[in-house]
């Protein structure tokens, strides 16, 4: 095999058909996939991440995926450094690392560096829980767009935990944290990549197949499945970062009867249509290889852009999609 480390990155917003897409990879190419989805390393949580199951991760090599209990976190660094030691091992396998998912946060730490960033501090969590609750996420994002306008203008006012994290940052360090970020960008790593993204043409498509997939994570036993993780683990919180996952905080909510099940249902659909829209954002400011996910040729595009990375060669010209993504 070649001494050049190749990895292929395979990304996109939930539901635009990532998974089955790496799958058919797997059934051309030598490949071990390395999750990028910060749900998918929690032990326990399946319906409601829509992990791949024991089929289809019998079809290769699967990485990152129920290594941490719920009690636990993750973070991007932790991420950052178990994958490059992934890629070094699956290469010297003789395999091709396919890194798939769509924590894009991820995908960006990886590509240009993370700059060492604060530790979480308790106490000062706890000071921005007590004003959100008492004045709402949304004064807090109003406060992060002066110290952070950057980091501000890409979460919603609503999206709690990346703006705690922002504001800590920010009031730990004394720097806005897209600063401290870019900062960072300035890693070099020894191997070169294939930066493909599935993309809608059409946002109806992409809300159908959310919506669609919600229906069928009920139809599995989703709210029993977090009903279990509450049983199973006393200490779990809703504030916890696996439970901050979307569809797991919205589920916790109707069971504590916040709300109805309709109200559930659409709530969850609704916050799963907003993670899409921040995954295609993040993905506009990477340099990728858009591909329309809604294109029947999409499988066959994706084949030869990944036969001419592997051979060194330029890739098609008809490969790129310049859609409303």
């Amino acid at each position: 095999m070649s001494s050049e480390i190749k990895v292929i990155f395979l990304m996109g917003p939930t539901a635009s058909g990532k998974t089955a897409l790496a799958l058919e990879l797997a059934r051309s190419f030598p490949i071990e996939i390395v999750s990028v989805d910060s749900a998918l390393v929690y032990r326990d949580m399946n319906i409601g991440t829509a992990k791949p199951d024991e089929a289809e991760r019998a079809v290769c090599p699967h990485h990152l995926i129920d290594i941490i209990s719920p009690l636990e976190s993750y973070s991007a660094a932790q991420f950052c450094k178990d994958t490059e030691q992934l890629i070094h091992d699956i290469h010297q396998r003789g395999r091709i690392p396919v890194l798939v998912g769509g924590t894009m946060l991820y995908v960006k730490a990886l590509l240009e560096g993370l700059t060492d960033l604060p530790q979480a501090d308790p106490a000062l969590r706890a000071e921005l829980d007590r004003h959100a609750a008492q004045h709402g996420w949304s004064s807090l994002h109003a406060k992060l767009a002066v110290l952070d306008p950057i980091t501000a203008a890409r979460l919603e006012p609503g999206d709690s935990q990346r703006i705690q994290r922002a504001m800590e940052v920010c009031l730990l360090s004394g720097q806005a944290m897209s600063t401290l970020i870019a900062e960072g960008r300035n890693r070099t790593s020894d191997w070169r990549s294939l930066n493909l993204a599935l993309v809608p043409a059409e946002r109806h498509w992409l809300h159908q197949r959310i919506a669609q997939r919600f229906q069928i994570m009920l139809d599995a036993g989703f709210l029993d499945e977090v009903k279990a993780l509450r049983q199973h683990y006393p200490d779990l919180r809703p504030d916890m970062p696996s439970m901050r996952c979307v569809g797991y905080r919205q589920a916790w909510s109707y069971l504590d009867g916040e709300y109805d099940h309709a109200n559930f249902v659409e709530k969850g659909i609704a916050a799963t249509r907003q993670l899409a829209k921040r995954q295609l954002t993040w993905i506009r400011s990477l340099d990728v290889t858009p591909l329309n996910a809604q294109s029947a040729t999409v499988s066959s595009l994706t084949m030869q852009a990944c036969e001419s990375f592997l051979a060194g060669k330029a890739l098609p010209d008809n490969l790129s999609f310049s859609g409303a993504f």
